[in-house]
């Protein structure tokens, strides 16, 4: 009777663990220069987020993925969302860095039919509290993120903008 108890709390607990905190998602849209659309979701688990996107109309290879300060997509370079996300005042960095702007996501890689899948988890993110991304935009840029530049990894033009809304779970 006692390791069913033991069991039945493993159980419990490993899927507490799997239920999402929070949700939020991003309809990209292209900017003056492009035509490139996609659509992001954000889930927070406890310590980390996933970060789930499809993006369409981009020229195959490398192309720098960020979370950018302001909510705001309203230029038509985008240039409105400001610079990367930081709060914590670091460099900027590669996604794998453990000092590295909170919004460096690195880079997305758009097969020959110009099409990303992306499916990747980051802990210096947040949907939740003080340094919450909710508000903030996500930009898709035109070249690689060469991951060391400062400030900003000379990704290139502004390729399509979005800004993270929260998702009401079910």
């Amino acid at each position: 009777m006692r390791w069913a108890i033991v069991i039945l709390a493993v159980v419990v607990l490993a899927s507490c663990a799997k239920q999402p905190l929070a949700q939020a998602a991003v309809d990209l849209k292209a900017t003056n220069i492009s035509s490139v659309t996609g659509l992001v979701t954000f889930t927070q688990y406890s310590d980390r987020v996933r970060i789930q996107a499809k993006v369409f109309g981009l020229s195959p290879g490398e192309h720098g993925f960020h979370i950018h300060d302001n909510g705001d997509c309203s230029a038509p370079d985008a240039s409105s969302a400001g610079g990367h996300f930081n709060p914590f005042q670091e460099q900027h960095g590669s996604r794998s860095s453990d000092h590295r702007h909170a919004g460096d996501l690195g880079n997305i890689v758009a097969d020959d039919d110009g099409k990303v899948v992306l499916d990747i988890e980051d802990a210096h993110i947040t949907l939740q509290g003080d340094h919450s991304i909710i508000g903030s935009a996500v930009i898709v840029h035109k070249d690689a993120d060469d991951l060391t530049s400062q400030p900003n990894g000379n990704a290139g033009a502004r390729l399509a903008c979005g800004v993270i809304t929260t998702v009401e779970q079910n």
